[in-house]
C-alpha cells in the first residue's frame, strides 16, 4: 500500500515555513538540500540569489506521514500560484491533538474558513490557510463515527 505524503512548493520562503512546521508538529527537520548544492551544470546555471533557496526539505509528522517542500525557482520557469484546489487533511486521534494542531497552525493564518468546531460529520473540524498560504483541514471524528 502506497503512503501519501504532502509536497509543498514555496516562493522563496520554504525554510521559514518548515521552521514553523517543525514547531507546530514538534518534530525536527530530517535534512535540507539547497540549489547551491547541485553540481554545476552550464546548461542550468543557478543564479547567485537562488543558491541558498531550498531544493528539497522534509520532516516526519509521524512514522507514516512526511511533509516535504521546496522553493520554486522562477529562473527555471517555476511559478507558484496559490489556490484552494489542494488541502492537507490532518485526521487526529484525539480532540486534544486537534485543538493543539489548530492553535499551532493558525498562528498568523491568512484565512480561517471554518473555526475548529463540531460538525455533523465530525466532533471537531476546521479549514484554513496558514501564514504561508498552505490550505489545511483538521478533523477529529470522535463521536460522529459513520456506521
Amino acid at each position: 500500500m502506497a503512503k501519501i505524503h504532502a509536497y509543498l512548493n514555496f516562493n522563496g520562503n520554504c525554510e521559514e515555513a518548515f521552521k514553523f512546521y517543525e514547531k507546530a508538529f514538534k518534530t525536527p527537520n530530517i535534512g535540507t538540500h539547497r540549489f547551491g548544492d547541485l553540481p554545476a551544470d552550464p546548461n542550468f546555471p543557478i543564479a547567485d540569489e537562488d543558491k541558498n533557496k531550498v531544493m528539497h526539505t522534509a520532516l516526519m509528522i509521524n512514522e507514516n506521514t512526511m511533509l516535504m517542500g521546496s522553493d520554486a525557482l522562477e529562473n527555471f520557469g517555476h511559478k507558484i500560484v496559490s489556490g484552494n484546489n489542494t488541502y492537507i487533511m490532518l485526521d487526529t486521534e484525539t480532540a486534544e491533538e486537534a485543538k493543539e494542531l489548530y492553535t499551532a497552525l493558525t498562528e498568523n493564518a491568512t484565512n480561517i474558513e471554518m473555526e475548529l468546531s463540531e460538525q455533523f460529520w465530525a466532533e471537531l473540524y476546521a479549514s484554513f490557510q496558514d501564514q504561508f498560504g498552505i490550505s489545511w483541514m483538521i478533523h477529529f471524528e470522535g463521536n460522529k463515527k459513520m456506521h
